[in-house]
Protein backbone atom coordinates (compact mmCIF):
# COMPACT_ATOMS: atom_id res chain seq x y z
CA UNK A 1 0.00 0.00 0.00
CA UNK A 2 1.31 3.71 -0.58
CA UNK A 3 1.88 5.41 2.73
CA UNK A 4 -0.55 8.00 1.94
CA UNK A 5 -3.80 7.83 -0.26
CA UNK A 6 -7.91 9.00 -0.32
CA UNK A 7 -10.51 6.67 -1.16
CA UNK A 8 -14.36 7.15 -1.40
CA UNK A 9 -15.58 4.75 1.50
CA UNK A 10 -16.18 4.75 4.97
CA UNK A 11 -13.53 2.37 6.83
CA UNK A 12 -13.92 0.73 10.39
CA UNK A 13 -11.05 -0.65 11.29
CA UNK A 14 -9.71 -3.18 14.22
CA UNK A 15 -6.43 -3.30 14.96
CA UNK A 16 -3.95 -4.92 17.01
CA UNK A 17 -0.69 -3.99 17.93
CA UNK A 18 1.98 -7.15 17.46
CA UNK A 19 4.60 -5.21 19.70
CA UNK A 20 5.04 -3.35 22.75
CA UNK A 21 2.20 -1.11 24.56
CA UNK A 22 0.79 2.04 23.28
CA UNK A 23 0.90 5.35 25.55
CA UNK A 24 -0.17 8.58 25.75
CA UNK A 25 1.38 11.37 27.29
CA UNK A 26 3.44 9.52 30.36
CA UNK A 27 1.12 6.77 30.35
CA UNK A 28 -0.34 4.03 28.80
CA UNK A 29 -3.68 3.44 26.80
CA UNK A 30 -6.65 1.92 29.54
CA UNK A 31 -6.38 -1.32 26.94
CA UNK A 32 -4.30 -2.69 24.68
CA UNK A 33 -6.42 -5.78 23.42
CA UNK A 34 -6.62 -4.14 20.16
CA UNK A 35 -7.94 -0.56 18.67
CA UNK A 36 -10.73 0.84 16.28
CA UNK A 37 -10.11 3.38 13.93
CA UNK A 38 -12.86 5.00 11.96
CA UNK A 39 -12.45 6.98 8.49
CA UNK A 40 -15.01 8.69 6.43
CA UNK A 41 -14.67 8.88 2.90
CA UNK A 42 -12.71 11.72 1.18
CA UNK A 43 -10.00 12.03 3.90
CA UNK A 44 -6.39 11.00 3.74
CA UNK A 45 -5.28 7.96 4.94
CA UNK A 46 -1.51 7.82 6.24
CA UNK A 47 0.08 4.35 6.94
CA UNK A 48 3.27 3.32 8.59
CA UNK A 49 5.50 0.17 8.01
CA UNK A 50 7.58 0.89 11.40
CA UNK A 51 4.48 -0.80 13.56
CA UNK A 52 3.57 -4.26 12.94
CA UNK A 53 -0.62 -5.01 13.07
CA UNK A 54 -2.86 -7.38 12.37
CA UNK A 55 -6.34 -6.93 12.37
CA UNK A 56 -9.64 -7.01 9.69
CA UNK A 57 -11.43 -3.60 8.30
CA UNK A 58 -14.52 -2.71 6.76
CA UNK A 59 -15.44 -0.88 3.73
CA UNK A 60 -18.46 0.44 2.32
CA UNK A 61 -19.79 3.37 0.04
CA UNK A 62 -22.36 5.92 1.41
CA UNK A 63 -24.51 4.89 -1.42
CA UNK A 64 -24.77 1.56 0.27
CA UNK A 65 -26.69 3.19 3.41
CA UNK A 66 -27.71 6.34 1.27
CA UNK A 67 -31.35 4.79 1.12
CA UNK A 68 -31.68 4.04 5.20
CA UNK A 69 -32.16 5.93 8.37
CA UNK A 70 -28.35 5.06 8.52
CA UNK A 71 -27.30 7.29 5.20
CA UNK A 72 -28.37 10.68 7.34
CA UNK A 73 -28.01 9.47 11.13
CA UNK A 74 -24.21 8.44 10.37
CA UNK A 75 -22.98 12.02 10.47
CA UNK A 76 -23.91 11.68 14.38
CA UNK A 77 -20.90 9.18 14.97
CA UNK A 78 -18.48 12.09 15.30
CA UNK A 79 -15.45 9.26 15.65
CA UNK A 80 -15.31 9.41 11.56
CA UNK A 81 -13.28 12.80 12.46
CA UNK A 82 -11.16 12.04 14.75
CA UNK A 83 -7.21 11.39 14.76
CA UNK A 84 -6.09 8.30 13.87
CA UNK A 85 -4.06 8.87 17.65
CA UNK A 86 -7.65 9.09 19.06
CA UNK A 87 -8.60 5.34 18.57
CA UNK A 88 -10.79 3.78 20.36
CA UNK A 89 -9.06 1.00 22.95
CA UNK A 90 -11.32 -2.19 23.69
CA UNK A 91 -11.73 -4.18 26.70
CA UNK A 92 -11.73 -8.04 26.11
CA UNK A 93 -15.18 -7.95 26.55
CA UNK A 94 -15.73 -5.09 23.98
CA UNK A 95 -13.13 -6.73 21.38
CA UNK A 96 -15.88 -9.82 21.59
CA UNK A 97 -18.53 -8.21 20.77
CA UNK A 98 -16.36 -5.87 17.96
CA UNK A 99 -15.38 -9.10 16.48
CA UNK A 100 -18.30 -10.63 16.54
CA UNK A 101 -20.53 -7.92 14.68
CA UNK A 102 -17.60 -7.97 12.18
CA UNK A 103 -18.05 -11.71 11.77
CA UNK A 104 -21.84 -11.75 11.28
CA UNK A 105 -21.23 -8.94 8.61
CA UNK A 106 -18.70 -11.37 6.91
CA UNK A 107 -20.96 -14.41 7.42
CA UNK A 108 -23.81 -12.24 5.67
CA UNK A 109 -22.03 -11.34 2.50
CA UNK A 110 -21.04 -14.32 2.31
CA UNK A 111 -24.17 -16.30 2.19
CA UNK A 112 -26.47 -15.90 -1.26
CA UNK A 113 -27.69 -12.48 -1.92
CA UNK A 114 -32.10 -12.23 -1.39
CA UNK A 115 -34.24 -9.73 -1.17
CA UNK A 116 -32.95 -9.03 3.00
CA UNK A 117 -29.36 -9.37 2.47
CA UNK A 118 -28.62 -5.47 2.14
CA UNK A 119 -31.30 -4.74 5.46
CA UNK A 120 -28.98 -7.61 7.41
CA UNK A 121 -25.67 -6.29 6.69
CA UNK A 122 -26.78 -2.25 7.32
CA UNK A 123 -28.75 -3.50 10.80
CA UNK A 124 -25.69 -4.98 11.66
CA UNK A 125 -23.38 -2.32 10.90
CA UNK A 126 -25.58 0.54 12.50
CA UNK A 127 -25.42 -1.87 15.51
CA UNK A 128 -21.81 -2.26 15.38
CA UNK A 129 -21.51 2.20 15.44
CA UNK A 130 -23.62 1.97 18.30
CA UNK A 131 -21.55 0.06 20.08
CA UNK A 132 -18.67 1.78 19.54
CA UNK A 133 -20.37 5.08 20.35
CA UNK A 134 -21.43 3.42 23.84
CA UNK A 135 -17.38 1.97 24.22
CA UNK A 136 -16.05 5.77 23.22
CA UNK A 137 -18.60 6.91 25.97
CA UNK A 138 -16.81 4.87 28.49
CA UNK A 139 -13.38 5.67 27.07
CA UNK A 140 -14.03 9.48 28.27
CA UNK A 141 -14.97 8.03 31.88
CA UNK A 142 -11.92 5.54 32.28
CA UNK A 143 -9.43 8.57 31.41
CA UNK A 144 -11.48 10.83 33.41
CA UNK A 145 -7.81 12.24 34.54
CA UNK A 146 -6.45 12.89 31.23
CA UNK A 147 -9.51 14.25 29.99
CA UNK A 148 -9.27 16.95 33.37
CA UNK A 149 -5.85 17.78 32.74
CA UNK A 150 -7.00 18.49 29.16
CA UNK A 151 -9.89 20.40 30.73
CA UNK A 152 -7.76 22.37 33.07
CA UNK A 153 -5.63 23.24 29.87
CA UNK A 154 -8.10 24.05 27.71
CA UNK A 155 -9.08 26.72 30.97
CA UNK A 156 -5.43 27.89 30.96
CA UNK A 157 -5.52 28.50 26.94
CA UNK A 158 -8.59 30.65 26.88
CA UNK A 159 -7.94 32.61 30.26
CA UNK A 160 -4.41 33.64 28.28
CA UNK A 161 -6.43 34.14 25.15
CA UNK A 162 -8.31 37.17 26.73
CA UNK A 163 -5.48 37.88 29.25
CA UNK A 164 -4.09 38.63 26.18
CA UNK A 165 -6.54 40.83 24.71
CA UNK A 166 -6.16 38.61 21.68
CA UNK A 167 -10.09 38.63 20.36
CA UNK A 168 -8.69 42.43 18.68
CA UNK A 169 -6.80 40.82 16.37
CA UNK A 170 -8.20 37.22 15.96
CA UNK A 171 -11.77 37.37 16.80
CA UNK A 172 -13.52 34.95 18.84
CA UNK A 173 -12.15 31.77 20.18
CA UNK A 174 -12.89 28.60 18.12
CA UNK A 175 -13.31 24.97 18.93
CA UNK A 176 -10.76 24.25 15.84
CA UNK A 177 -8.17 26.95 17.59
CA UNK A 178 -8.54 25.13 21.05
CA UNK A 179 -8.23 21.95 19.37
CA UNK A 180 -5.00 22.99 17.71
CA UNK A 181 -3.55 24.29 20.78
CA UNK A 182 -4.28 20.80 22.46
CA UNK A 183 -3.52 18.60 19.51
CA UNK A 184 -7.00 17.04 19.33
CA UNK A 185 -9.73 17.11 16.61
CA UNK A 186 -12.19 19.52 16.55
CA UNK A 187 -14.69 16.94 17.23
CA UNK A 188 -13.00 14.59 19.49
CA UNK A 189 -12.61 18.06 21.85
CA UNK A 190 -16.28 18.29 21.13
CA UNK A 191 -17.52 14.87 23.12
CA UNK A 192 -14.74 14.52 25.16
CA UNK A 193 -16.19 17.96 27.00
CA UNK A 194 -19.50 16.80 26.46
CA UNK A 195 -18.80 13.60 28.14
CA UNK A 196 -17.18 15.67 31.11
CA UNK A 197 -18.90 18.70 31.72
CA UNK A 198 -21.95 17.57 29.60
CA UNK A 199 -21.19 20.95 27.32
CA UNK A 200 -20.08 21.26 23.49
CA UNK A 201 -16.89 23.43 22.75
CA UNK A 202 -18.60 25.93 21.38
CA UNK A 203 -21.03 25.92 24.05
CA UNK A 204 -18.19 25.88 26.86
CA UNK A 205 -16.45 28.76 24.87
CA UNK A 206 -19.86 30.76 25.14
CA UNK A 207 -19.74 29.72 29.30
CA UNK A 208 -16.21 31.29 29.11
CA UNK A 209 -16.98 34.62 27.31
CA UNK A 210 -20.11 35.16 29.70
CA UNK A 211 -17.83 34.95 32.34
CA UNK A 212 -15.26 37.44 31.44
CA UNK A 213 -17.84 39.73 29.68
CA UNK A 214 -19.62 39.66 33.14
CA UNK A 215 -16.23 40.67 34.98
CA UNK A 216 -15.58 43.60 32.33
CA UNK A 217 -18.91 44.74 32.99
CA UNK A 218 -18.90 44.85 36.94
CA UNK A 219 -15.10 46.16 37.33
CA UNK A 220 -14.50 48.41 34.83
CA UNK A 221 -15.99 51.45 33.09
CA UNK A 222 -15.45 50.06 29.19
CA UNK A 223 -18.71 50.61 27.37
CA UNK A 224 -20.50 47.08 26.15
CA UNK A 225 -18.94 47.67 22.72
CA UNK A 226 -15.56 47.80 24.10
CA UNK A 227 -16.19 44.48 26.11
CA UNK A 228 -17.55 43.38 23.28
CA UNK A 229 -14.62 44.38 20.71
CA UNK A 230 -11.90 43.11 23.40
CA UNK A 231 -13.85 39.25 23.62
CA UNK A 232 -13.71 39.49 19.52
CA UNK A 233 -16.92 39.64 18.66
CA UNK A 234 -16.83 42.11 15.41
CA UNK A 235 -20.52 43.61 16.08
CA UNK A 236 -21.79 44.39 19.84
CA UNK A 237 -25.05 43.33 18.36
CA UNK A 238 -23.95 39.82 18.44
CA UNK A 239 -22.53 39.82 21.59
CA UNK A 240 -25.90 41.49 23.52
CA UNK A 241 -27.92 38.83 21.44
CA UNK A 242 -25.48 36.14 23.01
CA UNK A 243 -25.21 37.78 26.54
CA UNK A 244 -28.85 37.81 26.89
CA UNK A 245 -29.59 35.09 25.39
CA UNK A 246 -27.46 33.05 28.51
CA UNK A 247 -28.14 35.58 31.19
CA UNK A 248 -31.34 36.77 30.47
CA UNK A 249 -30.30 40.46 30.43
CA UNK A 250 -28.98 42.81 28.56
CA UNK A 251 -25.16 43.84 29.22
CA UNK A 252 -27.12 47.21 29.85
CA UNK A 253 -29.32 46.12 32.15
CA UNK A 254 -27.00 43.87 33.50
CA UNK A 255 -24.06 46.18 34.52
CA UNK A 256 -26.62 48.58 35.81
CA UNK A 257 -28.19 46.08 38.01
CA UNK A 258 -24.73 45.38 39.39
CA UNK A 259 -23.76 49.07 40.13
CA UNK A 260 -27.36 49.48 41.96
CA UNK A 261 -26.46 46.92 44.34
Amino acid sequence: MPSSFIFDFYSISYKKKTKGRTGYGQSYYDFDDGTMTFVAPSQLVATSRETEYFGISLLFHADFIRNYPLGKLIKRFGFFSYESNEALHLSEKEKEIILNLFKNIRTELENPIDDFSQDIVVSHLETLLNYSNRFYKRQFITRKTVSHDLLSQLEQILDDYFASEQGLHSGLPTVEYLASRLNLSPRYLSDMLRSITGQSGQQHIHEKLIEKAKEYLSTTNLTVAEVAYKLGFEYPQSFNKLFKNKTELTPVAFKARFLSS
